[in-house]
């Protein structure tokens, strides 16, 4: 029978974003602060997924194993490492999160059946690689605060009350909502990006954060005058304002998760066939467990 397994390891590590082919100006456009001088430091933490079928002795590897070759290949070197010093890859193309994902992945995979990599650099960012080339997903983190009321404008407030509950009250209440917001595309051979982090921070602040925060989304956001609040219809909304604006990035919006409270979050998922499409998970953690 196929399983997957996953092993958690972590380093610290640190890097710098400079291409010698640039001047500082440029650099310093390019890359904003990670241009500093030595570079800039992160607690790394690392998932490898590894897929196979059990053996006789129920497990498709044996743990202990796994940890040795993932140390070997990778946190023994890299742990309290320069990162664009200590391997080669990354004198090619720079250690961004994206681009030591795929590099992990290539170091692991002569010995390990790995089938997922995911890299936080920190909570509030990480990546995805899963061996397609040079395509890797990044994922942003964030929040706002803001209160709604699920209230359809055709019912009555009985009508309303049994079909949402207290959340019907007329008053409304409020959630500190977490948003994780994961883009698509090519790592750049050179700068080891799939989209200028900064810009795409901005995209999301400016369409999403700054006009949600401390609202009352039925009132202050039009388009909730109409549209029942809940966490699909917001998640659905958030992305179909980014996704435009992400394109033009570079980049492709791939998926936006709302996070409404430790027992309710949302996934939406970007398809060119499938305009609105959402999936409700119960159970989840607040944040992803790192």
């Amino acid at each position: 029978m196929e399983c997957i397994i996953n092993r958690r390891a972590q380093f610290s590590a640190s890097h710098r974003y400079w291409l010698p082919e640039l001047t500082e100006a440029e650099n310093v456009q390019q890359f904003g602060a990670c241009t500093q001088f030595p570079g800039h430091g992160h607690n790394y933490v690392l998932y490898v997924s590894l897929g196979g079928d059990l053996d006789e002795y129920g497990m498709v590897l044996n743990l202990s194993e796994v940890k040795q070759v993932i140390k070997r290949e990778v946190t023994s070197q890299l742990d309290f490492a320069y990162l664009n010093d200590v391997w080669p890859e990354f004198q090619q193309t720079l250690p961004t999160t994206e681009n030591m994902a795929r590099v992990i992945w290539q170091r692991l995979a002569p010995h390990l059946p790995v089938v997922h990599i995911q890299l936080f650099e920190h909570p509030e960012l990480w990546a995805d690689y899963q061996g397609n080339g040079m395509e890797a997903h990044l994922t942003i983190s964030t929040h706002f605060s803001a209160a709604h009321r699920l209230a359809h404008p055709d019912l009555s407030y009985e009508e309303n009350s049994e079909i949402y509950g207290k959340c019907a009250r007329p008053n409304g209440h409020g959630h500190n909502y977490h948003l994780e917001v994961t883009v698509k595309g090519e790592i750049d051979p050179r700068t080891g990006m799939i989209v200028d982090l900064g810009a795409l921070q901005k995209v999301i602040d400016d369409y999403v954060v700054e006009p949600f925060d401390h609202t009352f989304l039925n009132k202050d956001i039009a388009y909730f005058a109409k549209v029942v609040p809940t966490a699909e219809n917001i998640a659905i909304h958030i992305r179909d304002l980014l996704q435009q604006p992400i394109q033009e990035l570079g980049a492709s919006l791939y998926k936006v998760k709302l996070i409404e409270s430790p027992n309710n979050s949302c996934e939406v998922y970007c398809n060119q066939t499938t305009s609105n499409s959402a999936t409700t998970q119960v159970g989840e953690p607040l944040l992803t467990s790192v």
